[in-house]
């Protein structure tokens, strides 16, 4: 699985790369929005102005190969330090295993990319989230989302629109927290593709 594969074998491939010229469609981050999944669907919670990371938080426990609830709460932790809201979701149909990237994981869909499971389930790690100072978020409706949005700009986002769906992805939050950034776009690529999502993705650079 190649974030940039243009074999033409199924895998996600960069079709567009855009310049950022003005923001009309981009927005500050804000540090009330909470850091969240790239999926696209529509939400109970509307502070969408943070970072988009498969999974939300779980993107960094992954990426760190951090298996453990204590690890789990650290991170929790760290993102706030770092001035964002920490998050992960569930959905209206599957409650907290409604989060495609985290079920993934955890039933061993990353094993050959060398990823260790998480050592807690899905009610467990939501449940050590909320009590380090995190929020719980639901989602609602069906995936119909259209193109992948990798966005490379710094400090910037894109907010999720309910009828219009696009999986965002804010490359640059994983520098933010010392993520290896290419096992992260690797990783976010292979979930789009894994859970049978767009084939086409888009990069946003300044």
């Amino acid at each position: 699985m190649s974030l940039l594969d243009k074999s033409g074998d199924g895998s996600l491939q960069v079709d567009e790369q855009i310049v950022l010229v003005d923001d009309e469609f981009m927005v500050d981050i804000d540090p009330k929005g909470i850091l969240k999944c790239v999926d696209g669907r529509g939400s109970d919670n509307k502070a969408f102005g943070g970072p988009k990371m498969p999974g939300g938080i779980y993107a960094i426990a992954h990426n760190r190969h951090t298996t453990t609830i204590e690890g789990l709460k650290e991170i929790t932790k760290e993102v706030i330090a770092k001035g964002h809201v920490p998050s992960v979701h569930g959905d209206h149909s599957s409650d907290m295993m409604g989060c495609g990237f985290f079920k993934l994981w955890l039933t061993g869909r990353f094993d050959d990319m060398g990823y260790p499971r998480p050592e807690f389930d899905a009610d467990q790690g939501a449940a050590a989230v909320k009590e380090a100072g995190g929020v719980i978020e639901m989602h609602h409706g069906s995936h119909a989302e259209k193109v992948v949005l990798i966005n490379l700009v710094e400090n910037k986002t894109l907010e999720p629109i309910e009828d219009d769906q696009r999986f965002i992805v804010d490359g640059w939050a994983a520098g933010k927290f010392g993520l290896d950034v290419p096992n992260f776009l690797v990783a976010a690529a292979g979930t789009v593709e894994m859970l049978g999502g767009p084939k086409k993705a888009k990069i946003i650079i300044a």
